[in-house]
């Protein structure tokens, strides 16, 4: 495909929205061109998205990879909201839309979701968009944001976790043993932080642990390309070792699970795909280790 005829950027979000969206985004496929078939990774978000001129809609957290496909012509905007937020602006738990595409007029309303279609430009639907959810955005559970910061690539070292500070101001890190580390740092009961977790992302800790791992992988390979780096440059088992798998083959086996292919023919295809100017900086800023 030319290198013009598809273009997707990130950016954060209004600042008010901050503690609910990690992204807002403008995706264009040019007409004239191909389709353009995208694969979805799961990363324990939920998004709103909507095609300029077309109806809002609501996009579940996945756990499997799902590939769409855009027309020549189409141009989507939507927000990526953080792991846990769904319900909060929803107003729902996030289990019971996990996996699913729902119009957002079954949350919103008709009227509502009839402002974000009337919107004539991708500026103006970002906009409806983002007001909308400043206007019904609730306060997502806290115990469970702190869950999905600890699990947070970024902070999977302790050393570089040791300013954050838990609920009610306790220290706390999950460090490298993942979930193992949730229930002491958070002070909760793992049947207690399974409940909840099922509530505000729509699946278990251990899924979510496993989803955050392999976005440090998609994030590396994102933040390499915007370098004019091959995501792979550095080895296959050193990729491994740096997101916490135990050596190739587990991130093999994990990228097949997450993405549907191996791990080396994904980095191909990111590199293919994102290579033609794509930014993806709002995204991976957020996700790689803090250094």
């Amino acid at each position: 495909m030319p290198r013009a005829a598809h273009s997707f950027v990130e950016r954060l979000p209004d600042p008010a929205l901050a503690g609910l969206v990690s992204a807002v985004y403008v995706q264009r496929v040019e007409p004239g061109g191909a389709p353009w078939r995208h694969r979805h990774v799961p990363n324990g978000s939920a998004e709103l998205i909507c095609r300029v001129g077309g109806a809002p809609v609501v996009l579940g957290p996945l756990t499997e990879p799902v590939t769409r496909v855009l027309a020549p012509g189409t141009t989507v905007v939507g927000l990526r909201l953080r792991p846990g937020a769904a319900p909060a602006v929803l107003g729902m738990p996030a289990s019971e839309v996990a996996g699913r595409e729902v119009g957002a007029d079954a949350f919103w309303g008709a009227a509502a979701a009839a402002r974000v279609a009337a919107a004539p430009t991708p500026r103006l639907a970002l906009a409806a968009l983002q007001a909308h959810v400043a206007g019904r955005g609730d306060t997502p559970d806290p115990l469970v944001a702190a869950a999905v910061r600890l699990l947070m690539p970024r902070y999977a070292d302790p050393n570089k976790a040791a300013g954050y500070a838990g609920p009610n101001g306790m220290p706390g890190h999950a460090g490298p043993g993942g979930v193992a580390g949730l229930t002491a740092a958070l002070r909760v009961s793992e049947r207690s932080l399974r409940r909840r977790c099922l509530a505000a992302v729509g699946m278990p800790p251990k899924t979510l642990h496993r989803l955050l791992r392999f976005q440090g992988v998609l994030a590396a390979a994102q933040r390499a390309i915007a370098q004019g780096r091959d995501p792979g440059d550095g080895g296959l088992a050193r990729l491994a070792t740096d997101h916490g798998y135990a050596d190739h083959s587990h991130l093999d086996r994990e990228c097949r699970r997450l993405t549907g292919t191996s791990v080396r023919a994904f980095l191909l295809e990111t590199a293919e795909q994102c290579g033609c100017g794509h930014d993806h900086a709002a995204s991976y800023d957020a996700v790689l280790p803090v250094r």
